[in-house]
């Protein structure tokens, strides 16, 4: 793969922002907005260094190296490295959930739990959500997949791990990036807390992942999930 350089940066923010150069080229473009959109592809292009950057964290830290380990090898301190990547996130928090979800979540930790897992990958989520009857499997049952295939399915490909670790069990990239979908639907539909269904969505959504690959084999269509009949959700968010 051959990484952009500044000229194809460049030509890029002049592409989307066709509109600040000024017909025949006669007057100055319009920098200020120019500077807008590079300002709008630079964000875009740091979170995706840091995604790339903390995913290998996250691979680090199931397979054991400490966090001086991977301070060194970022060429910053201990305290530092963990400030950064291991930071505790107030969108986890029980309160930002219904009690299906936290029901729900009860079920993800003792999978992690059981099967010796220092994380909470997408596989853990979907197993968690598909383990009693609630949003998300009715909405499943709605767009005619079987929640008990999807458990047994995704149960099946829940991995043992070798963790001995009592610390704050970290989530994954992916997993991460499916509660933010979650969150960000929940407030949509004008709530304050994050449903089953809102979670599986998200799971759906990020396209990556355990969770995605069981959904996407069970014959799910994730576009079919918010088409689903509201009638046939739960109450939501009650």
């Amino acid at each position: 793969m051959t990484l952009p350089d500044l000229d194809d940066l460049i030509a890029e923010v002049d592409r989307r922002c066709d509109t600040a150069h000024r017909p025949g080229g006669q007057e100055q473009p319009d920098w200020l907005a120019l500077l807008t959109v590079a300002a709008q592809l630079s964000g875009q292009m740091q979170a995706l260094a840091d995604d790339l950057v903390e995913d290998y964290v996250e691979h680090c830290r199931m397979h054991g190296n400490s966090w001086t380990d991977i301070g060194a090898a970022l060429g910053v301190t201990r305290q530092a490295v963990q400030q950064r990547f291991h930071a505790p996130h107030k969108r986890y928090s029980p309160e930002t959930m219904t009690d299906d979800l936290r029901q729900a979540m009860v079920h993800v930790k003792q999978a992690a739990v059981h099967h010796r897992n220092n994380y909470i990958g997408t596989e853990h989520l979907l197993w968690g959500l598909t383990a009693e009857d609630n949003s998300a499997t009715r909405l499943l049952q709605t767009a005619g997949v079987s929640p008990e295939a999807v458990h047994q399915s995704v149960g099946n490909r829940l991995s043992m791990g070798a963790s001995q670790a009592a610390e704050r069990i970290a989530w994954t990239p992916y997993s991460r990036k499916a509660i933010d979908i979650a969150e960000a639907r929940s407030e949509q539909h004008g709530s304050d807390r994050i449903d089953c269904e809102d979670l599986l969505i998200g799971l759906a959504r990020v396209g990556r992942g355990v969770a995605a690959d069981v959904l996407t084999e069970a014959g799910l269509d994730p576009a079919a999930l918010d088409a689903a009949p509201a009638d046939a959700h739960s109450s939501q968010h009650e």
